[in-house]
């Protein structure tokens, strides 16, 4: 007898489930042999009890759908609608496909004595900072010592076309949440759900849509992961901005395209920034486990350290994902002390 007879009983669905799970065949579990063989129950006290899960409810009713039929229907669902979704999302995200691999080619043809300079000059720019400037020398140098430079301009390829567009998209999206109260409702719910699923999960639906070949398959898995705080910080950023300041705004007669570009952007920037190197941060993470779908950089040689069991492979580039981070996170924390510094002045 299952230990959920009494529900379909009481409910006076016995008829419809026919006899319960045992008595129709159905697989006996170990405990309820043991049990047999012992002369006692499966059950032997309350505490024992199981939940009623769906296999539980199962052994009782037949006709009761198990665990293993809703992931089933799961599955069928998705790929029921997969060619009708492909035809929709294949166009949309093809320029993806090309931004990366534009940038992937850029990267790597520029040789690297005018690639190095040009990084420390970038890194100069935004941070007028020379000794920045020989910390990115330093840290590239090492990287090609250790013909590790290939795989960085590669990692460093995607991280600068997601970062972007993850900031092209993000910060119109967290505008137009700091200006409705409604959409921010609603949003928030989706942004919890990007930020707390694991990266993993991320991959598994966008590799039944694209082919493993294509970089839009990486690419928007690292978009989805590394696009919540920019959204997030630019609606905090603007929501902040002093409401006295803004009355100032409408007093002086600025529209709202004036009022948004010429007081809110520029104050909530510290704002934006911040989310922005938290962006580069969360897609540097992310190009790591994009490895497991054909992304190349040093993501690569981790994921070859862990399947090869390269010991030295893994650590070294693990030590250059290291020193990208340090770097990225550097310059982008050095433009935001720039920015506060010019706005306290």
């Amino acid at each position: 007898m299952a230990t959920y007879d009494f529900v379909f009983d009481g409910l006076g669905l016995r008829n419809w489930c026919g006899n319960s799970g045992d008595a129709g065949g159905g697989m006996t579990s170990m405990a309820d042999l043991l049990a047999k063989t012992s002369g006692k129950d499966a059950v032997e006290s309350p505490w024992a009890t199981p939940f009623p899960s769906m296999d539980e409810l199962h052994q009782a009713c037949t006709n009761f759908p198990q665990s293993r039929a809703l992931t089933s229907g799961l599955e069928s669902g998705f790929m029921s609608i997969k060619d009708s979704l492909k035809v929709v999302v294949d166009p949309l995200t093809q320029p993806l496909s090309w931004a990366l691999n534009e940038a992937l080619w850029v990267m790597q043809a520029v040789p690297w004595f005018i690639m190095i300079p040009l990084l420390m000059l970038i890194s100069w720019a935004v941070s007028r900072s020379v000794k920045l400037a020989g910390l990115v020398a330093l840290c590239f140098g090492f990287l090609a010592f250790v013909d590790y430079y290939d795989y960085t301009m590669q990692t460093l390829a995607i991280i600068f076309v997601c970062a972007v567009i993850c900031v092209l998209l993000g910060v119109p999206i967290g505008i137009a949440m700091s200006r409705s109260n409604r959409l921010q409702r609603g949003m928030i719910p989706v942004l919890d759900m990007l930020q707390t699923l694991p990266p993993f999960v991320y991959l598994i639906p966008l590799i039944f849509l694209f082919s493993v070949t294509e970089p839009k398959l990486y690419g928007i898995a690292i978009i989805l992961y590394a696009i919540v705080p920019v959204i997030r910080l630019t609606d905090l950023g603007i929501r902040l901005v002093d409401p006295d300041v803004t009355e100032a705004a409408d007093a002086f007669g600025m529209t709202k395209t004036q009022k948004l570009f010429n007081v809110e952007i520029p104050l909530a920037l510290p704002n934006i920034m911040a989310g922005v190197n938290q962006t580069i941060m969360m897609s540097l993470a992310m190009v790591v486990i994009a490895s497991l779908v054909s992304a190349p950089g040093l993501g690569v040689l981790v994921l070859r350290g862990i399947r090869s069991l390269e010991l030295g492979v893994g650590l070294l580039a693990g030590l250059g994902i290291v020193l990208l981070a340090i770097i990225l996170d550097r310059v982008t924390k050095a433009a935001l002390a720039r920015i506060n510094v010019s706005q306290s002045r």
